[in-house]
């Protein structure tokens, strides 16, 4: 962890900024056995995510966002608290991501999830799943798709079949966050007839309700503008 989220979950005097001390001892504790991974690259971003999650969780507490009250933080019949377990598969999933701009914000979705009452550990699994094969630039094309009604979509037409490898591979990135169910409208079927299609613009996009989990959860209204014009410019498109 950076020395900064390290002194607020592991201080006991009075620190600049503070976390719940239920939630700090959640995060001491994986920090604490984080400590003892044994690859070095992992054992850093083990200690991203939870630094991450320190950073969000002070973001929401000075919102005026209320730790959860329920029983997220007490234990189950036979098994361990749903933070446990939220933690744990948190922190794997950032320790196998090879994309470090990933773990951010698997750091911020624990802070979430933390902070929202609706949110249960097999929801938390669900979305993680979801997001667990998606590339930097899906995810970016989610924010950008997210944040439509602010920061408006360009109207120009996606090629079908781009001539350039990398233009090729961003228009395949949306075509499969259509076969996942992450946007709509879902890939157009042909029309009887070889009829032609009417071409798909970045405009047209939405979130299904699998795709608002997913950028609700980890926190993509704050992905970087930046990296949101790198996947349209990756498309071929203007930012609007």
């Amino acid at each position: 962890m950076c020395s900064a989220a390290a002194a607020v979950v592991f201080e006991t005097g009075p620190t600049a900024v503070q976390v719940e001390p239920r939630w700090a001892a959640c995060l001491r504790a994986a920090a604490t056995e984080a400590a003892g991974i044994s690859v070095p690259r992992e054992r850093v971003r083990a200690g991203a995510v939870l630094a991450f999650a320190v950073e969000h969780s002070v973001t929401l507490a000075r919102s005026a966002r209320g730790l959860r009250n329920d029983a997220f933080f007490a234990g189950r019949a036979g098994a361990r608290p749903a933070v446990g377990q939220v933690i744990e598969e948190a922190v794997t999933a950032a320790r196998l991501s090879a994309d470090e701009r990933r773990v951010r914000h698997l750091g911020y979705l624990l802070a979430e999830v933390a902070y929202s009452t609706d949110v249960d550990a097999e929801l938390v699994g669900r979305a993680l799943r979801l997001a667990e094969h998606l590339t930097w630039r899906q995810l970016a094309i989610l924010a950008g798709v997210g944040r439509r009604d602010r920061v408006p979509m360009p109207m120009t037409a996606l090629e079908d079949e781009p001539a350039s490898w990398n233009a090729w591979a961003a228009r395949e990135d949306v075509t499969d966050l259509q076969r996942a169910r992450l946007l709509d409208p879902p890939i157009a079927a042909p029309r009887p007839g070889g009829a032609a299609m009417p071409r798909l613009r970045t405009a047209d996009l939405r979130l299904t309700r699998h795709g608002v989990l997913v950028h609700r959860l980890l926190v993509l209204d704050v992905l970087r503008d930046d990296a949101v014009a790198a996947a349209l410019a990756d498309l071929g498109l203007p930012r609007s």
